[in-house]
């Protein structure tokens, strides 16, 4: 009997691209799936913004990662995120564990998780620069410097699926695309 065969699939894409929207709908869609699990951030950075997140101060943060609470960290924005060691215990039982990374941490998932999936969530400049602003956690001239720094899409050649999705348009379709690329990687993964 093959043993199970479990991934992350990692939700990548500029801010504003409206991941945490897209992130929500599936995860309403998936509710009951035991195999699928949304794993939820840590960040060190207050709760909500549209994302459901475990607010967690720097130094209990330095302290969890001290004791391996996390199965993956990393710093973007001048804050600290982590995905739980639940994410990768549930890699490894078999099930797809799906959750909101930096383009950034891309390359230390694929080290860590037995498989990684891509998922980019993307719309154009000027869509993002208007959800941006609409959420007012940055002035416009921080908004304008977020968009100037956006780091390039470094997928790496361990990927098991990397899907590009344009979320400039009606969300039914953007979140009927991630639903296919969940399909997609459960039949890869059986055959």
């Amino acid at each position: 009997m093959r043993e199970p065969e479990g991934c992350l699939v990692a939700v990548v894409g500029p801010s504003g691209a409206g991941k945490d929207t897209v992130l929500a709908a599936v995860a309403e869609r998936a509710a009951g799936d035991p195999d699928m699990l949304f794993v939820r951030r840590i960040i060190t950075r207050a709760q909500g913004g549209g994302e459901d997140n475990e607010a967690m101060t720097p130094e209990a943060f330095r302290a969890a990662e001290a004791t391996g609470r996390f199965s993956l960290s990393w710093n973007a924005h001048e804050l600290s995120y982590a995905l739980p060691a639940s994410a990768l215990d549930h890699t490894r039982a078999g099930g797809i564990a799906v959750a909101n990374l930096s383009r950034r941490a891309l390359a230390p998932a694929a080290k860590i998780f037995p498989c990684l999936a891509v998922i980019e969530i993307t719309a154009p400049g000027a869509v993002l620069r208007a959800r941006l602003l609409a959420r007012g956690r940055e002035t416009e001239e921080q908004v304008d410097a977020r968009l100037a720094r956006a780091v390039p899409l470094d997928v790496p050649a361990s990927a098991r699926l990397h899907v590009r999705i344009d979320n400039s348009g009606p969300l039914a379709g953007s979140i009927d695309r991630f639903v296919e690329a969940l399909t997609r990687l459960r039949e890869q993964a059986a055959a």
